[in-house]
Formats: structure tokens, sequence, C-alpha cells
């Protein structure tokens, strides 16, 4: 297991609970979740998608895991491994333990005044799953039953993955109610570059990815992260890229100057609203979609 206890300590400062007794699962109440229990805002995933942003679970069973280490990943990837490496822990249990960390995260806000109690007595019984929190999904040897055991326990599920396992992901029994995959580059060199793939052949995985996402029932996502003079241009291939996966909606989202990506990529690769917009208008006219909405505060504009 790549995550000693320093890295775990220093997880865990940053907000991290982990649970199960094999160091790989965790939680984190996502700062949406605390805004909107204060009536200060809610997460662009509610104002898109319907999701409550103060009933939704932030969560991964796979933290230490990945195949990419992206530049402008926020996460420390010095604890990165892109195999999976030692035990790993039950479905249930990590369902049982990450609800019961994030309502202890939570206990704070039954003294604070400004907190709307209807939000936070509903907010103890999370509905929505958002397996997204760090890591890859679908390295996680155990992720169909984990999708499963949320359905069963009437939970809605938002799953991230970067695209690198397409045999894993057409093997899925058990659809997610929305599935995301990462598009960050419209081009091998371009992506190699800003998502530094640990595997072979990563870019042709990826498109192999893409090409089944037309065979899920469930609600299908392109997830854009724009950094700029990395990333926003060539709208015409990312065009094409979005013609051939047909997915339901393709969000193109700035690049946020937060986290471990400091040491990386600096304040101006962070695109504007304005910039953000403009890429999408551009994108949106090329590949035959509209703009449906855009979340300011996020940064995010939604085609469909």
């Amino acid at each position: 297991m790549s995550l000693n206890n320093d890295n775990i300590i220093k997880l865990e400062k940053m907000g991290y609970r982990f649970v199960g007794i094999n160091g790989h699962a965790a939680a984190k109440v996502c700062h949406w979740t605390k805004k909107s229990i204060l009536d200060e805002g809610e997460c662009y995933k509610q104002k898109f998608y319907g999701i409550e942003s103060h009933r939704c679970l932030q969560m991964s069973p796979s933290v230490p895991f990945c195949h990419q280490k992206c530049l402008f990943c926020w996460r420390d990837l010095s604890v990165t491994e892109t195999e999976w490496k030692g035990d790993y822990d039950d479905p249930g249990e990590i369902i049982d333990e990450c609800i019961s960390a994030q309502r202890n995260l939570l206990c704070g806000f039954f003294g604070n005044e400004r907190a709307n109690k209807k939000k936070l007595d509903e907010s103890q019984d999370p509905t929505n799953a958002a397996i997204s929190l760090a890591g890859e999904p679908m390295l996680y040897p155990e992720i169909d039953g984990l999708i499963e055991e949320f359905h069963r326990r009437n939970f809605t599920t938002f799953l991230v993955t970067n695209g690198m396992t397409p045999e894993k992901l057409e093997s899925l029994k058990e659809e997610p109610t929305q599935l995301y995959i990462s598009l960050d580059a419209p081009d091998k060199k371009i992506f190699e570059k800003l998502c530094n793939p640990q595997i072979e052949n990563a870019w042709e995985n990826l498109n192999k990815s893409l090409d089944l996402l037309s065979s899920f029932d469930c609600r299908k996502v392109l997830r854009m992260t724009c950094v700029k003079d990395f990333n926003m241009h060539n709208a015409e291939e990312y065009a094409k890229i979005i013609q051939k996966s047909n997915p339901d909606f393709v969000e193109i989202k700035a690049y946020m100057f937060v986290g471990y990506s400091r040491r990386r990529l600096s304040f101006e690769n962070m695109p504007s609203n304005q910039e953000i917009y403009d890429f999408a208008e551009s994108v949106a006219e090329k590949c035959g979609l509209e703009i449906k909405d855009k979340a300011y505060e996020s940064r995010v504009v939604l085609l469909a």
C-alpha cells in the first residue's frame, strides 16, 4: 500500500477521513455541501442535474491508485500508484464508514446558528454518491459491487473515470446513474504532456472507452478540464471526439489553481469565465451542440 501513516495524517489534515482496514477508501465533505447547509450556494451538479448538494457523499474507493499524474490535479501525486496493491475492503463496509465519517465531519454545524436546520438534518442521510474524490475508481476490484450497494440503499451514483480501463468499463454489470469520462486533450501529444499517463497505450485506451460510451443506458457526460496555454485550442478535434462518443452532456470546466497543482502550473493557467464560455461556444458550434447552462462560481459550461 502506497499510503503510509505520514501520508494519511497529511491527507486527514486536508479533510480526508479514511475508512475500512486497508487504507484505500476515504470520504471528504465537499466545499459545496458545507455552503449549501449554510444557504450560501449549491454545486453546479445541483443546478445541472438536480443533485442536492447537502445530501451528496464525496468519496473514493481507490485514493492511492490512478493511471495518470495530471498536471492540473490538485492532489499530492507522490502517493499515487498505477496498479492495485494489497487487500481491499468490502463495498458495504466502505459505504457504512463513509456515511459515518461524513456525519462526524458535519457535526460542528449543529452548533452553527447560520446552518439550515432542515438541510443539516437531511445531510445525515446522503442520497448521492460522487465516486470521484481521488484516484481512479475503476481500479477498485469491487467497483460493480460498490455501485450496486449504493443503488440498493437508494443512492444515485456519479462515477468519474479517466477511461484508462476500457475492458473494465465494458464488463461493468451495474451502471452508475451518471457516467463521466474525462476528456482533457484533443490529441495524443497534448494528452501525454498534460495528463502524464503512467501506462502504455493510454491515449488508445481512452479512445476505446469513448467508443464504449454510447453502449451505456445511463446518463453519459464528457468532462473537459481546461488549462489555459495547454489544451484550450483545436476545438475541431474536440468536436470530432464528442460526435464520435455521443454523450448526453459535455461539461467544459476551468482548471482551478488550488492544492498541489500550484507546484506544477501557474495562476495564469486558470481560465476566466469569459474564456471558458468562448471556448465552449466554439466547441459547441463545431459539434452541433448548444450551451444549455453555466455556473459562474465554478467556471463551468454545460453543452447538450
